[in-house]
């Protein structure tokens, strides 16, 4: 990650958002300080969507605004706002930033994708970035010339043009007094809604088994209903069936098949680490999503997966489950539940214990260099 003298930090996607529209609003507000322009990078084109109307504002006002998004074409944005499309294997690609200046304005977040997630009420909302951000304009003025360079001659002639006039302004006139106290509040108020955004996430854990959530919470918490995009974090999918002998309920009595019903529950998502969920999608299969983790550490997970449920054996002796595991790892919105079914279904007919879908297209990784 380029350096400005500031220690990256640990980010969510949450807290990214977060510190993105305080940047924004303050670009929008009204001052005497202009010209004004803005670079932003998004990653993929459903996040930018979300933003388009502020988007719309900012093109209205600023000398130049400046988007980039990961795609084989510029993207179609709001008049007088300039696309720049990226490659998803460059680090630009991976990077979600925010930039704004004025002569005597300056805010800045840079954040690099590590690929990983962290507990969070939604999966798109633990999404783990380093990066860095502040209100100071001097390395508002670093990233703009950082970014102007970076994307070179992608960015239209006017858009260069106007990029280095603002520059050259900005460098003959001395950054102002007091930067640093308002940007100390500012971080108050930023660490304040991050705890209190994490005091939610813990809230909003599943009731139950760990991670076991139920279709409708599947798709909050994968982004279906919201705001997701394919080709950012990967996540790995291990579809779960267990079958026990045909009439081990009427031979044993109904309660001790609840009883089974909730062993073999308590061992197959006894496997997920704090990240990861669990669905129940009918009452002998089970899908687990897993983010962040490759197809080495999935076959891991099928493995301890048919290693819980047959020892469930020593409980049950006169009960032999039968297990059935199909895996994938997917960067795919929205996850493709319905092949890792069909996988499921496969093994199940075919007696195969672990079965792996066809990879996907080979991705660069969201972290890698």
């Amino acid at each position: 990650m380029p350096q400005s003298g500031r220690t990256p930090e640990r980010l969510t996607k949450r807290g990214l958002v977060t510190i993105s529209h305080a940047i924004e609003r303050a670009a929008l507000a009204t001052a005497e300080d202009g010209p004004l322009v803005v670079l932003a990078l998004f990653q993929r084109m459903p996040y930018f969507e979300r933003e388009r109307p502020v988007y719309e504002r900012l093109a209205a006002s600023a000398a130049a605004t400046v988007v980039g998004i990961v795609g084989p074409t510029p993207p179609e944005l709001p008049a007088g706002a300039y696309g720049v499309a990226l490659d998803e294997t460059e680090e630009l690609g991976r990077e979600w930033s925010v930039v704004a200046l004025t002569p005597r304005f300056g805010a800045t977040l840079v954040a690099y994708d590590r690929g990983e997630v962290a507990p969070a009420v939604t999966l798109e909302a633990g999404r783990l970035f380093d990066g860095r951000w502040g209100f100071r304009r001097d390395e508002a003025l670093h990233e703009v010339i950082r970014l102007r360079a970076r994307l070179g001659d992608r960015l239209p002639e006017p858009a260069r043009s106007r990029l280095d006039e603002v520059v050259a302004r900005v460098r003959d006139i001395p950054a102002g007094p007091g930067e640093s106290r308002a940007e100390a509040a500012i971080r108050m108020l930023a660490d304040r809604g991050e705890r209190a955004h994490r005091t939610v996430a813990r809230r909003a854990e599943p009731d139950g088994p760990a991670g076991l959530l139920d279709e409708p919470d599947l798709r909050r918490w994968t982004g279906a209903d919201g705001v997701t995009a394919s080709g950012t974090l990967p996540v790995a999918l291990v579809g779960v069936r267990v079958d026990e002998p045909a009439g081990a309920p009427e031979r044993f009595g109904r309660r001790s098949a609840a009883r089974e019903t909730q062993a073999v529950l308590t061992a197959v998502t006894g496997v997920l680490r704090p990240v990861d969920r669990a669905v129940r999608l009918a009452d002998n299969e089970y899908l687990l999503i897993l983010p962040a983790l490759d197809e080495r550490g999935a076959l891991d997970v099928a493995g301890r997966v048919h290693e819980a449920v047959g020892g469930l054996a020593r409980s049950y002796p006169f009960v032999a489950f039968a297990v059935h595991v199909a895996v994938t790892v997917t960067d795919r919105r929205p996850l493709p539940v319905a092949d890792v079914r069909h996988a499921v279904e496969w093994a199940t007919r075919e007696g195969a214990p672990v079965a792996t879908l066809a990879p996907e297209p080979a991705r660069v990784p969201a972290g890698a260099r």
